[in-house]
């Protein structure tokens, strides 16, 4: 890992108004997460921990704070360009699945390639990372034909067909069962090992977290440990 973090928040803050109440859903957030690390974010509901991923995945912005992603400063960025780091930045990862089902494997893969403009085959890297996610043979089926944990490892494939700096995932194993979740999360940290992926997960499940290299726990809105 290199000594520069791939994340750098400061004081991180995000109110929302719900008519005349106030919902202080981030109060001062500061953390650092180095470039290679799997790092957990764990919390009850409310904690503040989807609110922080939606505002590093550049989806929802903070009231007040700094916040960096891979040496750019998220809110100096135009919404263009915060468009473009989402796509050759961050990739996602969520509890549902969100593939299309009248395309097959590839042509979900395919979807994220065409939104970002890339062109061309897949590079070896990638190919790699589709034997390891044991997909290599279920390319030409559509979601029906496979299993959930299937799906979620297209999708996983798609959120890294462009090699992003960042793998961000949302409760990843939420519709999983058992064997699944624990097949995904093994996946997820062999990403990491392997290819040094930094990988940044969501979740409420402590057996999910101990896959991860750190635990960050998270209770009203603050970095509780």
């Amino acid at each position: 890992m290199s000594a520069s973090p791939i994340i750098r928040i400061r004081d991180l803050r995000k109110t929302y108004r719900t008519g005349d109440v106030e919902v202080h859903a981030l109060r001062g957030v500061d953390l650092d997460i180095p470039r290679g690390e799997f790092v957990a974010i764990v919390g009850p509901s409310g904690s503040g921990k989807s609110t922080l991923f939606h505002i590093l995945g550049g989806l929802t912005g903070p009231t007040a704070g700094t916040i960096h992603i891979d040496g750019k400063d998220l809110l100096g960025l135009t919404d263009a360009q915060r468009t473009e780091m989402r796509k050759s930045t961050v990739g996602f990862v969520f509890q549902k699945y969100n593939l299309l089902p009248t395309l097959t494997a590839e042509g979900n893969i395919e979807i994220a390639r065409y939104i970002s403009g890339r062109n061309g085959g897949w590079d070896s890297q990638f190919r790699q990372i589709l034997d390891l996610l044991g997909i290599s043979g279920r390319l030409h089926h559509k979601p029906r034909a496979m299993s959930g944990g299937e799906q979620q490892r297209v999708a996983i494939a798609r959120a890294l067909v462009n090699h992003p700096a960042i793998l961000l995932a949302d409760e990843p194993t939420g519709n999983l069962d058992t064997e699944n979740s624990n097949a995904v999360l093994g996946i997820l940290r062999d990403l990491n090992h392997r290819a040094g992926q930094t990988i940044l997960m969501i979740t409420h499940n402590p057996e999910a977290a101990a896959f991860a290299d750190r635990v960050i726990r998270m209770r009203d809105g603050r970095i509780e440990a």
